[in-house]
């Protein structure tokens, strides 16, 4: 069975490490094109890893770690450690597992250039913004 597919689908460990490398990549400017050439890869590959569907052999992880210059533990840092990192039925208990978008991770890089009373004023929109999408929903 590939490990994409089926009932189960990807690790949550493996798509934890792989969006870890998606946020990464995106708030340093890079696509998945010049990630997959700085790795011999093709950007599809790339697409496979940031999804979870194939596994980041621990060379090629360490080889993703020296081009973003992070610490190899960059990509679990956010995996609970309680019971090892792995609850009920071996998947991984995570701190949040929102989908991180360009958007998202663009709005956490410059909010701190933003002076603390003009952060202040674009989280009270985002919050009015999110209870909108909330009410509107139901």
């Amino acid at each position: 069975m590939a490990r994409g597919g089926g009932e189960d689908g990807p690790h949550p460990v493996d798509r934890h490490v792989g969006r870890r490398v998606c946020e990464k990549r995106i708030s340093l400017g890079y696509n998945q094109s010049d990630l997959g050439r700085a790795l011999g890869l093709t950007f599809q590959q790339i697409q496979k890893y940031e999804k979870g569907a194939n596994r980041i052999s621990a060379s090629k992880l360490w080889d993703i770690a020296r081009f973003f210059k992070v610490d190899i533990g960059y990509f679990f840092e956010g995996l609970n450690q309680a019971g090892a990192g792995v609850g009920e039925g071996g998947a991984a208990a995570f701190d949040h597992d929102y989908p991180a978008t360009r958007y998202t991770i663009e709005v956490s890089r410059l909010a701190p250039r933003l002076s603390t009373r003009h952060q202040k004023l674009a989280l009270e929109l985002v919050r009015e913004l999110s209870e909108r999408s909330a009410d509107d929903a139901k």
